[in-house]
């Protein structure tokens, strides 16, 4: 299922970056923006990222599992500082909830990796 997600996940990002001008031209790295070509330049890493989750989740890889927690975390601090540095931001407390939600996923995503035998 998680495959799944990933891999529509890179069809997304990918669909909109090319097509959605407005769009492409916004990426955010640890809740900070980058606009214009750096955005541009450095969308496919994103888009590597989930193709990468897409590729581990589905053939099963066990650190897949420790590395989308560890991503999860990354976007809970994202979203944080994006929140309070962003002039779109909402403010900390609703960064603080969306951290939280993120949070939580990372916790769920480390009690589903394999144990050791």
């Amino acid at each position: 299922m998680l495959a799944v997600f990933c891999a529509a996940t890179v069809l997304l990002l990918a669909w909109r970056d090319l097509f959605l001008p407005e769009i492409a031209d916004v990426e955010v790295w640890l809740g900070f923006e980058v606009r214009g070509r750096a955005a541009r330049l450095t969308a496919p890493l994103h888009w590597a990222i989930f193709a990468a989750g897409a590729w581990a989740f589905w053939r099963e890889k066990p650190w897949i599992w420790t590395a989308a927690a560890g991503y999860a975390c990354y976007v809970a601090v994202s979203h944080v500082i994006w929140s309070e540095a962003s002039p779109d931001g909402h403010g900390w407390p609703l960064g603080l909830l969306q951290g939280a939600g993120f949070s939580l996923l990372a916790v769920w995503m480390l009690r589903q990796r394999p144990r050791p035998a």
